[in-house]
């Protein structure tokens, strides 16, 4: 134990946990005396090796299996083997019949059911919607290896097999799908996956609390169609729970006047196929649901007013069809995310209702330090043998020092499957990981590749006002501003660097993670620390744009604390002796992003010499605010009104792929499309050679591109600019051994 390390500070979510049962309470379940698995068993002779006729869980996942903390799989089977119950794993099965499902013959008590680290619709197909070929999570990163909604079909397989085991859906997929939700790729509003996936219980978020209790009243004899009050889940009912209390959602956040204003219920609203889908399901659209009495406000003494409360959405029928009621439903949603004072939410699917219970309660640093110390061998299942798994190859000499976010980007999901509270290791519990690393990781080379999570800068971090963090509904601690009971002191995280790199063996600690540079500023003693310590060479940072339309939408600050931050770091670097480079990421075709916006931003980029190699056009995740934006147009980071703001959302092939170019627009391939556009925007000045253009005018890189001959060039050749094409950091390294260039990604004496 380290005495100088500073006291772990604990947030109110955790001390209200206190209460709760302890993740590592429970008894033991009897199969404990089997003892630990070197891997959980992916077949039947694994299982006779252990001494198994059966498994009392079988998990089913999109990924290979990965034996790492890093992969979700193997962080829940750990778990529950810690548990004493027996776990076998099929990874990655062909779906194709239920054969693969039965490879392990019938589990004891349920199938768990996950599509892996990634939803699987994002990890087969582009933000184009174009089928990608390789696969980061499979052995030689070979694609097809898991079914579009992959939740969706493993527990149809799962139910094909064994008609009467129980199907528990868990991981991102399933947890960004927990209500109805606007689906990218359909491009309309599907039900909760729990109905397609005929489920009988949904964990969102982490798993590692609702799963484990879970786990141990189904063992204990319970029916799992009794488990439906466990927080962190979501099931199927007739009705509410009993004794507990209803709140529409309209009492809440008022949907205000909606000019036309759509009967969801009517033929006039609802399309002929809709319609015609519900009516064969026995459901009368015409009939308008019974609409509950609003709730009297008086509380029964000492029970706070969220407690035994649920708040009712708008029916699945009606935000099918209603953008503002869907855009209401998701800011509801969006605010019942704090376990502190979360309600439970109840939503109409057909004849059935989503019950969907407040979050699960985070874990403590001493459950934290649990789960992460758990049996983990660190390397891929012997299966595999010499495959390279690229996911793997990525993070295996990586240690993941906390959970959550409280930055609430509106593109992201990390909060809505983390949560906000910030759950942190001790600093032992990571020494010791580092230590692990170093004794059981082939190859290490004395490298740590990251330190970091979520966020790189947020560890220990929490509300320094117990009562406001437990009441607290805001989407983000630091947006628009940095909130005055967020805690921004960073030492802890200075500390465990500079504990770190005593770690005998480790050459080098890098933080790959992204650093949330306007809470870093906030304390420069750590930006020093980072910067002349755990730089190698470049650092990753997110302005993701310039101009506040789409800032605005997606809930960043503004390039005043960019500014600072980069400020900050050059002058820290030169103090160090040190030429390193900031690697800044921008998001294209976000919602409110007008065409002049990128072609502000594009200009921004050319006058300090960023040329971006890898770019990436906005992504509709499931259940994301920004989702919900760029399917309404509508802001839904405000309360939905009769006037409500008009979002200008750049859709369609043509200006995203716009949107995309300007952001590359040293590339000669996108100067066609960029000209037409500047010369309809007005901006035809912005064409030529001059200082102050974007891009040149028609030339003979254009003629290549068309496949004509130029002199000096093969027929077909594409004129490339002086990165285009080219590995960023590849090309970086070796412009900085020659005086006269700069890494692509920054020009240090302007960035």
């Amino acid at each position: 134990m380290q005495t100088n390390q500073a006291p772990l500070r604990k947030s109110a979510a955790v001390d209200r946990m206190a209460a709760e049962r302890g993740l590592f309470s429970y008894p033991k379940y009897w199969a404990e005396s089997f003892g630990t698995a070197p891997f959980l068993p992916m077949s039947r002779a694994e299982m006779k090796q252990l001494g198994w006729d059966s498994c009392d869980i079988i998990l089913v996942v999109g990924d290979a299996y990965v034996d790492h903390p890093s992969f979700g799989m193997a962080v829940v089977g750990r778990m529950l083997e810690s548990q004493g119950f027996r776990v076998g794993i099929i990874a990655q099965p062909d779906w194709s019949s239920k054969d693969a499902f039965m490879a392990l013959g019938k589990p004891n008590l349920f199938f768990g059911v996950s599509a892996g680290n990634m939803d699987s619709m994002i990890n087969r197909y582009t933000a184009d919607k174009k089928l990608r070929h390789d696969d980061a999570y499979t052995p030689g990163n070979e694609g097809g290896k898991r079914p579009d909604r992959a939740v969706i079909v493993y527990s149809q397989r799962c139910k094909e097999a064994y008609k009467d085991v129980p199907v528990i859906i868990g991981g991102i997929e399933a947890s960004l799908r927990r209500i109805a939700h606007y689906d990218y790729w359909q491009e309309k509003v599907r039900r909760s996956i729990i109905f397609d996936a005929k489920a009988e219980l949904l964990i969102y978020g982490n798993a590692e609390r609702p799963l484990v209790e879970v786990a141990h009243r189904i063992a204990n004899g319970e029916e799992i169609t009794s488990l439906h009050d466990i927080r962190g889940t979501a099931v199927i009912r007739k009705e509410p729970l009993p004794g507990w209390r209803g709140v529409d959602s309209t009492a809440i956040d008022k949907v205000g006047k909606i000019d036309p204003v759509p009967n969801p219920y009517g033929a006039d609203d609802v399309g002929c196929s809709t319609y015609s889908e519900f009516a064969q399901q026995g459901i009368d659209l015409s009939k308008a649901p019974e609409v509950e009495a609003k709730p009297i406000m008086v509380q029964p003494p000492r029970q706070k007013p969220w407690e035994k409360t649920y708040v009712k959405l708008p029916a699945f029928e009606q935000v099918s069809v209603n953008k503002a009621l869907y855009a209401h439903a998701s800011r509801i949603l969006h605010q019942e995310t704090n376990p502190g004072c979360a309600r439970a939410i109840f939503q109409r699917h057909g004849d059935r209702y989503l019950w969907v219970n407040p979050p699960a309660f985070p874990l403590t640093t001493e459950e934290m330090d649990g789960v992460f110390g758990l049996p983990y061998q660190r390397v891929p299942h012997p299966v595999y043998g010499k495959a390279k798994i690229p996911a793997y190859e990525m993070i295996k000499t990586s240690v993941n020092i906390m959970r959550g976010c409280f930055g609430g980007c509106s593109f992201c999901s990390i909060t809505e499957h983390e949560g906000r509270v910030i759950q942190s290791r001790s600093q032992e519990s990571i020494l010791k990981e580092i230590k692990e690393i170093r004794d059981k990781v082939p190859g290490f080379t004395g490298v740590i590749s990251d330190l970091g999570g979520p966020t790189a800068n947020m560890y220990r971090l929490r509300c320094k006002n117990p009562k406001a963090e437990q009441t607290c509904r805001r989407p983000s601690c630091v947006y628009p501003t940095i909130c005055e009971h967020m805690d921004t002191d960073q030492s802890p995280t200075v500390e465990l660097y500079r504990a770190a790199r005593k770690v005998e063996g480790v050459k080098k600690i890098l933080v790959a993670s992204g650093v949330r540079y306007d809470l870093a500023v906030e304390d420069p003693n750590y930006v020093k620390e980072l910067v002349q310590h755990h730089v190698g060479g470049y650092l990753k940072i997110a302005p993701e744009h310039t101009e506040t339309g789409p800032l605005s939408k997606m809930m960043k600050p503004g390039m005043g604390a960019y500014d600072k931050f980069k400020e900050m770091f050059d002058r820290f670097s030169r103090e160090a002796g040190k030429e390193q480079y900031l690697i800044p990421y921008f998001i294209s075709a976000h919602p409110g992003t007008t065409d002049r916006d990128m072609v502000n931003l594009a200009l921004w980029l050319k006058e300090r010499d960023f040329k971006l190699d890898q770019v990436q056009n906005f992504y509709p995740s499931p259940m994301a605010n920004a989702t919900t934006i760029y399917h309404t147009e509508m802001n839904s980071l405000k309360n939905i009104k009769g006037n409500t703001e008009v979002v200008p959302v750049p859709k369609g092939e043509r200006q995203r792929r716009l949107h995309k170019a300007l952001l590359r627009y040293h590339d000669p391939k996108g100067w066609p499309m960029i000209r037409e556009a500047l010369v309809k925007m007005g901006l035809k000045h912005l064409i030529g050679r001059g200082k102050g253009c974007l891009v040149p005018e028609e030339g003979k890189e254009d003629l290549v591109l068309r496949g004509m001959k130029v002199p000096g060039k093969k027929p077909g050749q594409v004129a490339l600019t002086r990165h285009t094409g080219v590995n960023p950091a590849a090309k970086a390294v070796e412009k900085i051994k020659r005086s006269s260039g700069k890494p692509s990604f920054s020009k240090k004496a302007k960035g």
